[in-house]
């Protein structure tokens, strides 16, 4: 099956403004700082950097390398980096403070980011309060909750399940721990930037054991969080030599996408839900804005054909390397690339051909479970 896509940006803003703006997010030892705090965890270890020869050699690729998230801090996604430092990071600030009084710590999530929060604070036996909006599995709900976390379901989307949680914070003096930030609110989605960060600390550490230089990365966005900290840590490590940044959507919630036409934080009303439910978001994260307005190259928007495909696919090797869990976002990276393939003018605005490297994020392993032995069985 040919892949589709709905939209396309190629990016002119592109340029070494990218350099003042990665500076400014992540002053000087904010990253090593995450890297050395998380490290240290009893159930860290380095995620596998896996060569998927055999979808390179399908999609007429040199390599394709795929960081595999599905076993990061037995959390199964790369969020388990972000909530779960921030929770620390707000408890370490609150001692350097003096402050004894009781801490409830609440979120709004589609499943992964929460799931990091819920088990930071169960770590430190801190109450925990998450809100998720009506089209978050039942699955990822009850994964919540065996975490300690009081679980709300709000009618509606993302974004009112995020104004929900902020208003019943303010009523009960909670501590709001988002990936998302807004005006007044930027201290601790930096910090959970800054702990995702570690994720490209240790993919160039293993690019760089294997001598490999990519050519192109691709990220998932949802709120840009996620995207716009890896680019901002891999404009500090490789800064002229940046490989190019392909920034992929769900064409149900293309916030980056329709913002980076307008050249302004555009707010995307979602209407259907994605099953890549890590991206529904409708708003892009004003810390990640900048980054993403200077360091993507190009953000396509495509539909949920492909997941499950790309699901089974992932989970049933063809070549030399492992199965792999990959959840609906996993599916992300190798969906782009097969639109880029299968529509020769984005392989050729992209330069995408026969000796290019490809780097791709598996955000997640199966985390609903139920859904994913549904799709894959």
């Amino acid at each position: 099956m040919k892949y589709s896509y709905t939209n396309y940006y190629k990016n002119p803003k592109q340029d070494n403004a990218m350099f003042q703006v990665a500076e400014s997010l992540f002053p000087e030892g904010m990253c090593e700082t995450a890297f050395e705090k998380i490290t240290s965890w009893p159930d860290y270890k380095q995620t596998d950097l896996i060569e998927l020869d055999d979808f390179a050699k399908e999609m007429g690729v040199a390599k394709i390398y795929y960081k595999d998230e599905s076993t990061r801090l037995n959390l199964g996604a790369f969020k388990a980096l972000g909530g779960a430092y921030a929770v620390q990071h707000v408890l370490e600030q609150r001692e350097l403070n003096g402050d004894d009084s009781p801490l409830t710590v609440c979120t709004a999530t589609d499943g992964n980011h929460g799931r990091s929060v819920s088990w930071g604070a169960q770590q430190k036996n801190i109450p925990c309060h998450i809100f998720i909006h009506a089209g978050v599995s039942e699955g990822r709900a009850k994964i919540l909750a065996a975490n300690g976390a009081t679980v709300h379901r709000i009618d509606g989307n993302y974004d009112d399940s995020i104004a929900a949680c902020i208003k019943m914070a303010e009523e009960n003096g909670w501590q709001i721990v988002s990936d998302t930030s807004w005006e007044g609110y930027n201290e601790i989605p930096t910090q959970i930037m800054a702990g995702y960060t570690v994720l490209a600390a240790e993919e160039i550490e293993q690019l760089e054991a294997l001598n490999v230089m990519p050519t192109h990365i691709i990220l998932p966005a949802g709120c840009g969080g996620m995207a716009g900290a890896l680019i901002a840590y891999y404009w500090k490590h490789w800064r002229e030599d940046l490989p190019q940044i392909i920034v992929m959507e769900s064409d149900m919630s293309d916030c980056v996408l329709e913002s980076m036409q307008r050249d302004k934080i555009h707010l995307v009303d979602i209407v259907d839900e994605t099953l890549m439910a890590g991206l529904s978001c409708g708003e892009v994260s004003e810390l990640a804005w900048p980054i993403l307005r200077y360091g993507a190259s190009h953000v396509i928007t495509v539909g949920d054909e492909g997941v499950k495909e790309m699901m089974r696919y992932l989970a049933k090797s063809e070549g030399n390397r492992p199965n792999i869990e990959g959840g609906e976002c996993s599916a992300s990276g190798l969906i782009t690339l097969k639109t880029f393939v299968d529509n020769p003018e984005l392989a050729e605005s992209a330069n995408i051909n026969e000796n290019s490297v490809i780097l791709m994020l598996g955000t997640e392993g199966a985390t609903d479970p139920e859904l994913y032995k549904e799709i894959v069985g």
